[in-house]
């Protein structure tokens, strides 16, 4: 877990500190923020945060809405904090994408243990680049390279490919790519799936091509056999 990046979000100076040692003393690099804003400022200019502990009741941006910019384009795990414990808010926050909720006040050693199941769960400590076909996927960086050559891509599309790679040889529907990429219950329309498809494969180029259309269901990512032998 040496290195691994935790954002702390809380308006509670000494909270953010009570959680940040007992987080240091495991060997996680700890960013804080006191208030959402700041939150989400941080977030996009890191861009290789492994997790969030977010409090609820915070000024200028609650945690709610946090949760729900940062969802549209990351997957990263959320931790919520909160001092209300009623159900609905839970669900409300499951909703959300939220991983984790957590109940004020709580045992940090708890949390830390909360902390390293999920960045376990979540496969944060192992291999982070995948190079499969020619395509060369860096995780952390968020950088994509095909045949050595970077490509540009939008923060859906990598999250996009990202899975397809995680998912080699299976097919997936379109409902589960959303569920899955989005990490929330998608209730627009399934083509905007197919829409961030075409774009993707646009930008591949011939690589595109491991994108298969399954009719009538989904995407299977294959990469060809005579790419594997390259």
């Amino acid at each position: 877990m040496d290195g691994l990046k935790v954002l702390v979000v809380d308006d509670e100076a000494r909270m953010r500190k009570l959680v940040k040692d007992f987080l240091t003393v495991k060997g996680f690099q700890v960013l804080e923020a006191g208030d959402g804003e700041e939150a989400v400022d941080i977030f996009f200019k890191q861009k290789d945060i492994s997790l969030i502990i977010l409090d609820v009741m915070m000024p200028k941006m609650d945690g709610w809405e946090v949760c729900r910019t940062i969802r549209q384009y990351s997957k990263v795990p959320i931790i919520m904090l909160t001092a209300r414990s009623e159900e609905r808010d839970e669900l409300q926050g499951f909703k959300l994408g939220v991983d984790e909720y957590i109940s004020k006040p709580f045992s940090p050693k708890i949390l830390v243990a909360r902390v390293e199941a999920i960045l376990r769960r979540s496969n944060m400590t192992v291999k982070e680049v995948s190079d499969v076909g020619g395509i060369c996927l860096d995780k952390p960086a968020h950088q994509v390279t095909i045949d050595g050559k970077p490509i540009d891509l939008s923060y859906k599309e990598f999250e996009l490919l990202n899975y397809f790679i995680d998912n080699q040889g299976i097919a997936l529907s379109r409902e589960k790519i959303l569920n899955n990429v989005w990490n929330y219950d998608y209730f627009g329309d399934a083509r905007t799936i197919d829409t961030h498809v075409k774009k993707l494969r646009s930008k591949m180029g011939e690589k595109g091509n491991y994108i298969k259309t399954i009719w009538g269901m989904g995407y299977k990512f294959e990469v060809d056999d005579d790419s594997q032998k390259d």
